[in-house]
This record gives C-alpha cells, structure tokens and sequence, in this order.
C-alpha cells in the first residue's frame, strides 16, 4: 500500500513527535500498553495524501476518519490485547457519542519490517498478521448488526529484535469531531 520511501517518510514524522502511549482512557499503563505514539499533523502532505488513500480505497468518508496516529514499538514493547470500538460502559463513552460515535473501522500500515516478533494477533480467529513494510491491514470492529465485533479484539505483540513501526486510522458512525 505505501512505498519505501513514504514508509520512511512517515518513520522519521513519529520519531519526531512520539511519546509514551497512554490508553484511550488517558491513563498510563506500564505494562499494558508500552509503546511510544504520536498524532501526525493531518495537513503535512505525505500524512494527508495517506489517509486519502485509504479512504479512497475502502470507500469510507473522510470526515469519518480520525486523525492518522503513529506508533513504535522497540523490543520488548506491547500493547496487549484490546478492542478498537468503544466499551459503552466505559466513563469517555458519553463524549465519544456525541464526537462521531463508535469506531467502526481500523485501518492500519506496517511501516518497517521487524526482524522477530511485532505480530498483530487476533485472538479469537487464532491468527497472527507479521509486519510486512507497506502493508495494510483493514479490520470491521463492528458486526453484521452494528454490535461490537469480539472478534475483533487483537494485540501488538513483543518486538524481540528489530524496531516496529505502524500508522492507524480510525473511523467513526458519524463525522468524528
């Protein structure tokens, strides 16, 4: 999906701005998630070229799409098993709600190879994906009656050798914002 050089390109943009992960609930788990990320700015033109891109290729609306996010796992780093749609029970929900709902949608790209380890696996399909620089991985955190997809609930898993870099996009139900 991207060229080596946009992979590149988008590596050095994380490297620039990426700081320790936080979860979605703002808190900071040390043992959760241990990954370093970033929002890329969404009117710098590689970024904004990208996510035109997989919006064109999935035929999901842009204004659906949140903000590209970048991550980077060294060794050791994870971010263990989680869900991308949203817990309607958790405490962020109510503001999710009314900022373009649920995350429907996950699209996210591979940016460098990984010498061992950095598999995204999905547990409940019992499979894991390897980062292949350039790949893009498309998943519905939905199911067929719009109810969250358990299935869709995947993990990072440890980086043992090598540096992992990914870019995510979200998308929401509604215009996100």
């Amino acid at each position: 999906f991207l060229s080596a050089e946009e992979c590149a390109g988008l590596r050095a943009l994380i490297d620039a701005d990426a700081k320790p992960s936080t979860l979605f609930s703002g808190s900071a788990n040390a043992d959760y998630r241990t990954s370093h990320s970033c929002n890329l700015n969404p009117w710098e033109e590689l970024v904004m070229g990208i996510s035109d891109r997989i919006c064109a290729m999935t035929g999901l609306p842009a204004r659906h799409g949140e903000t590209l996010q970048g991550q980077r796992y060294a060794p050791g780093q994870e971010y263990k098993v989680h869900c991308d749609y949203f817990p309607v029970t958790a405490s962020y929900w109510p503001q999710m709600r009314t900022s373009g709902g649920q995350r429907t949608w996950t699209a996210m790209i591979y940016l460098s190879p990984v010498e061992a380890g950095g598999e995204t696996h999905f547990p409940q399909c019992e499979f894991m994906v390897p980062p292949v620089e350039g790949m893009i991985l498309i998943w519905n955190n939905m199911d067929r009656d719009g109810a969250p997809n358990r299935k869709s609930l995947h993990a990072a898993r440890p980086v043992e050798s090598g540096t992992k870099y990914v870019v995510t996009k979200w998308f929401r139900e509604r215009p996100w914002g």
